[in-house]
């Protein structure tokens, strides 16, 4: 347990150990509610990377997790069986490096059968949307008149109009 803590908490792979806490932090929030998971979709395009069609926050969690989980595997496993002294400082610094490149691949295969999903939700998302809204905010030339809103969405291709009025009296 020892080797494994001081491999998560080294050199080499510190970064990838932030990275994972930054992550945990993300999704915290998510559940939270104070965040969503597609939040950094219109920022960033994942798609030439091999790793598009699910939310950015999704694939970058996968990348992480994945290069943490290696890079720490790969530490251990040069703790125990590796060289020591120069040759295995030298290994030391590529792990990164080399777990990052692995961590790649395997989230650009891992997201494939998640496409779909991703998929099916958005549409199921965009069926269910308003589109279309509008608000107007009508006062009348009275004094104590009370504003009056009214509402336009359409709906699934349907116009929904709803006037509203707002229930606390208008201060002079």
């Amino acid at each position: 347990m020892r080797t494994i803590l001081m491999a998560a908490t080294g050199i080499p792979t510190l970064l990838f150990t932030a990275a994972l806490v930054v992550v945990a932090g993300f999704w915290l929030l998510v559940v939270a509610g104070v965040a969503e998971p597609g939040c950094f979709d219109r920022d960033v395009d994942l798609g030439a990377w091999g790793m598009g069609g699910v939310p950015v926050a999704v694939a970058l969690s996968l990348l992480t997790v994945g290069a943490w989980l290696i890079g720490v595997g790969a530490v251990v496993l040069l703790e125990t069986f590796g060289p020591g002294g120069v040759p295995g400082g030298l290994l030391r610094l590529v792990v990164p490096v080399g777990a990052l490149l692995v961590a790649w691949r395997l989230t650009g295969l891992s997201v494939r059968p998640l496409r779909q999903g991703a998929r099916e939700h958005s549409d199921a998302a965009d069926e269910s949307r308003a589109t279309g809204a509008g608000c107007a905010l009508g006062l009348s030339d009275r004094p104590h008149a009370r504003p009056v809103a009214e509402t336009r969405t359409a709906v699934a291709g349907r116009r929904l109009d709803s006037p509203t009025a707002s229930h606390s009296p208008r201060t002079p």
